[in-house]
């Protein structure tokens, strides 16, 4: 699947690339890998990055509500990703907190292993 967009035109991007400047001070050196880390995703995912955060989440009274199956789906797909990579298991493991770094910048606490 070929994302519509350019990466950086996904409001989902755009608030993930905002908190890293926020947490590093500074764009990271690296923006661009972690970028072309996130379209591979949403390719093997076969959704855009909007899309992604959108099915994470619902809007409830009072703010958002994480769902928590999906959490779950996208945290399987995070691993099955990671594992379908080539190289050895610390790019692996780099490539997969690239994306859980999105989805936590997006307001989704993922981590490594999440088991509910």
């Amino acid at each position: 699947m070929a994302l519509a967009n350019q990466i950086l035109d996904y409001a989902a991007v755009q608030t993930w690339v905002s908190g890293l400047r926020e947490q590093w001070g500074e764009e990271p050196s690296d923006l661009d890998v972690r970028l072309a880390v996130l379209r591979r995703f949403c390719e093997f995912v076969e959704r855009d990055p909007d899309a992604v955060i959108a099915e994470s989440c619902r809007e409830v009274e009072g703010g958002k509500r994480i769902r928590i199956k999906m959490r779950r789906h996208y945290t399987e797909k995070i691993a099955e990703f990671q594992a379908a990579l080539p190289g050895d298991a610390r790019a692996q493991g780099r490539a997969g907190n690239t994306v859980r770094s999105f989805f936590i910048h997006n307001g989704i606490f993922m981590q490594a292993g999440l088991a509910e």
